[in-house]
């Protein structure tokens, strides 16, 4: 009786077609949340003309977005374990189909920025939603890990697609085009998500901690702006010391979180050390992905003179085998020992990083080969890291583990720029002649810029050798990541038992 009373149970738990059916649908938001990142890589000569944009305002432009998404994860992800992820994700598809509109048709630099800060909000509430109903609807940890990897997939390839489409669209339609592809994908979420995804959410929330949210806010924004902008401009005393106020803001937060029966960040989470593993090492993945998209870009750009549609779509080859290396690690993953899996994706993408060492000034195969090796490993990495993570976090706190995984996802990027940023910068301006203009010493598009053919040469040699010493700083950082990897997770506890899953409703 008890045995076949168990089996029942395990069956049950089996998500069947409807829940892969509302899966796919949930990558939607996804991909436009993903794709919203890159898709103004080349709108910008066109708002120019349009609204005329001052520099900062095309800064914040481009900018406010990824700033509003960062700043308001971990404070979405705990308001949809509280009200609802579901009832959170239609409210996130409304705000992000209103602020498209509202963004395609803007008439002022001012009207778009504040249309994109919308989108970013809106953005900040679907993406820890999803993966947090991801987490309640695949009991099954086979399951949830395949979907994991299906999701790991989609985002990384939305980032690489989004600029290619806005390429595309900018060809037949007017700037605005690139944000209203947004609206019907909405739309068919707020038709099928009531209909094909269940509700979650914690039952016993306690009370949402106000004074938490312009904490956390404080302490993510002035380190991701800090970060950037010295990757873009250089460390320096102002951004130092905005980069410090968000760390000191930051341990407050930790402080109050630590003191709080009904903290924004449960306790509860890092309880099992599988979790906190995950964070950081999912974070040193996407270190190595944004810091090798630093040059990768500029290489196409300035070093083989391609245009920008050209770079756009060459840099979607390595797309198309990424797409297969997350389901295909999460398979492997279930029939031997994860952690060993995740020591080898790290090691794969050292490899790929090494490939890029030993590019040359004409070289798009190995760049393009390296590319897709390093981003297969990298890929396999964020994959299993989230499900672990997603795995060892209670149900009830889904959308919570999950917004921490995306920040630190956001901490992990902007610290890629700006330290393999640093290394080639370096390098670069030492390999350049004293004799240079100013603008030539700093960066390659700046040598190109002066039209001098012998100047241009020489700084293509400076930049690929500025390349191969940020891959190999890349390489040896991957490799320190699978020795982490096999420190950490060694003696990790179990995954959260299924008498948990009761918690979601």
């Amino acid at each position: 009786m008890t045995n076949a009373t168990s089996s029942t149970a395990a069956r049950g738990d089996l998500a069947g077609r409807r829940e892969w059916t509302a899966f796919v649908v949930l990558l939607l938001p996804l991909l436009l949340v993903s794709m919203d990142v890159s898709v103004l890589f080349f709108a910008i000569p066109s708002i120019d003309r349009d609204l005329a944009p001052s520099a900062t305002q095309q800064l914040w432009i481009f900018d406010v977005y990824a700033f509003a998404l960062a700043g308001l994860l971990i404070t979405m992800g705990s308001l949809g374990d509280r009200i609802g992820r579901r009832k959170l994700l239609l409210l996130g598809a409304f705000a992000f189909s209103a602020a498209s509109v509202a963004a395609a048709y803007s008439t002022s630099p001012e009207m778009l920025i504040a249309a994109r800060a919308v989108l970013g909000i809106g953005g900040a509430t679907l993406m820890p939603s999803t993966m947090g109903i991801v987490r309640s609807m695949f009991h099954d940890e086979r399951q949830r890990g395949r979907a994991i990897g299906i999701w790991s997939g989609a985002m990384a390839g939305g980032i690489a697609l989004g600029s290619v489409l806005s390429g595309v669209m900018l060809e037949h339609f007017w700037w605005g085009s690139v944000f209203l592809i947004n609206v019907p994908a909405m739309v068919l979420l707020l038709v099928l998500v009531p209909v094909l995804v269940p509700e979650s959410k914690d039952p016993n929330p306690g009370r949402f901690d106000l004074l938490s949210v312009p904490l956390s806010m404080g302490a993510v924004l002035p380190v991701v702006y800090g970060v950037k902008e010295s990757a873009a401009h250089g460390l320096d005393v102002p951004r130092g010391l905005l980069i410090a106020a968000g760390l000191l803001v930051g341990l407050l937060f930790v402080r109050r979180q630590r003191g709080r029966g009904d903290a924004m960040i449960s306790r509860e989470l890092f309880r099992d050390r599988g979790f906190a593993a995950g964070i950081g090492l999912n974070a040193l993945a996407t270190f190595a992905m944004m810091g090798s998209s630093f040059f990768t870009t500029q290489y196409l750009q300035s070093v083989l003179g391609m245009g920008t549609m050209e770079a756009a779509l060459w840099s979607l080859a390595p797309s198309l085998a990424v797409g297969a290396a997350a389901p295909t690690a999460t398979a492997i993953a279930q029939r031997t020992d994860r952690t060993r899996v995740i020591c080898a994706g790290f090691v794969i993408a050292a490899a790929g990083f090494s490939v890029l060492a030993l590019t040359g000034t004409d070289s798009l195969w190995l760049l393009l080969g390296g590319c897709a090796v390093m981003s297969c490993g990298i890929v396999t990495v964020m994959a299993l890291v989230s499900d672990l993570a997603l795995s060892t976090a209670p149900p009830a706190r889904a959308s919570s583990a999950a917004s921490l995984l995306e920040t630190g996802q956001e901490f992990g990027g902007a610290m890629g720029m700006a330290l393999l940023g640093a290394v080639a910068t370096a390098v670069y301006t030492a390999d350049m002649p004293d004799s240079a203009p100013e603008v030539a010493r700093k960066t390659l598009p700046g040598a190109v810029a002066t039209g001098d053919d012998s100047l241009i040469s020489v700084g293509r040699e400076a930049f690929v050798h500025s390349m191969q010493y940020a891959s190999v700083a890349g390489a040896a950082l991957l490799l320190a990541g699978a020795v982490l990897t096999a420190t950490l997770l060694r003696r990790r506890t179990a995954p959260a038992s299924r008498d948990e899953l009761a918690l979601t409703s």
